[in-house]
């Protein structure tokens, strides 16, 4: 591939070398995604290098470092990965719009406790699609390309990227029957400051709205600190304290009883977020819509005390 007629010449793939070594770090485990060995790997950086008369990376034993120049490269390299990966989807999409894979990244509530469940409608509405599905949205970067759609818990603000509000959901606060027969009824006579209470450990909470515990009940640590939600509600099953949970979580265990939900109700939303220059734009859209229906579908799950109340800033895709 020509990038410039009157200046250096080199092939595309050595740019795709120089974009995966500089988001994995090393050159084995980039070699491993491309799905090349590190020699071949290390001769298209090498060539990269010689085509363009400057050194991208230091090699050093920890890993390759990018240089200035290296560091210079990498906004015009993913700009010109933009172009190839559009003009690949415009050419490519008549053939294959629908066949091939989607990476979705969700929040591992979500993922486990609602998507999983609805897996088998979705594979009859697309059995061409292939869902490569991530519980836990804060491992990849869709920036990176490292999934192409993405639920998050906040907004991204920074980034080339797309985002729409899928819904609000809301949480409660939960205990076990076993619990609630020995600390109080539910109704108004719990002693917070005499139960223990389950939640995040202080500086793993996933954001900032999600420090409810502290909205609750005001300089209270939890006594139990867990760093995902999914073990919290497992701890709070096995009757060890009262703990905050999405409700969409919690309805699906009868043993679980929510506390005073007429004062005790928080709300927060999921997000839908994609590349401006998603790579497979039909399947993305198809999985978009997909999970609109579904999350529509279900909205008194997730917002058992507003359900009929519209909500705010939604967008069509």
């Amino acid at each position: 591939m020509c990038v410039n007629s009157k200046g250096p010449d080199f092939d595309w793939n050595d740019l795709r070398s120089f974009l995966a070594v500089v988001r994995a770090g090393r050159l084995t485990v980039a070699a491993q995604q491309l799905g090349v060995d590190h020699s071949t790997l290390s001769r298209r950086i090498t060539s990269l290098e010689n085509a363009l008369q400057v050194r991208l990376f230091d090699r050093l034993l920890t890993g390759y470092v990018l240089t200035e120049a290296g560091r210079g490269l990498v906004g015009e390299a993913e700009r010109i990965e933009a172009v190839a990966i559009r003009i690949s989807s415009d050419l490519m999409e008549a053939k294959v719009q629908m066949s091939g894979p989607v990476r979705v990244a969700t929040p591992e509530g979500f993922g486990t406790y609602f998507l999983a469940q609805h897996l088998q409608t979705l594979a009859g509405r697309h059995p061409e699609v292939t869902l490569e599905l991530i519980a836990d949205p804060g491992v990849v970067s869709l920036a990176r390309r490292e999934a192409d759609i993405a639920v998050t818990m906040e907004r991204p603000d920074a980034g080339p990227l797309r985002a729409q509000k899928l819904m609000n959901y809301e949480y409660g606060l939960y205990g076990s029957e076993q619990f609630l027969r020995e600390h109080g009824t539910g109704k108004g006579d719990l002693d917070y400051d005499g139960v223990r209470l389950i939640g995040y450990i202080h500086d793993m909470i996933p954001t900032p709205a999600h420090d409810y515990l502290s909205e609750l009940i005001r300089g209270r640590r939890a006594d139990l600190q867990i760093s995902n939600i999914i073990t919290q509600l497992s701890a709070t099953l096995s009757g060890y304290g009262l703990c905050i949970l999405p409700c969409f979580m919690a309805a699906q265990h009868r043993a679980l009883r929510r506390v005073i939900p007429e004062r005790i109700r928080f709300t927060r939303s999921y997000w839908l977020v994609t590349h401006v220059d998603v790579r497979a734009p039909a399947r993305a859209k198809a999985i978009v819509a997909f999970l609109q229906d579904i999350v529509r579908e279900n909205r008194s799950l997730f917002q058992p005390s507003a359900a009929t109340q519209p909500d705010k800033d939604e967008t069509d895709w």
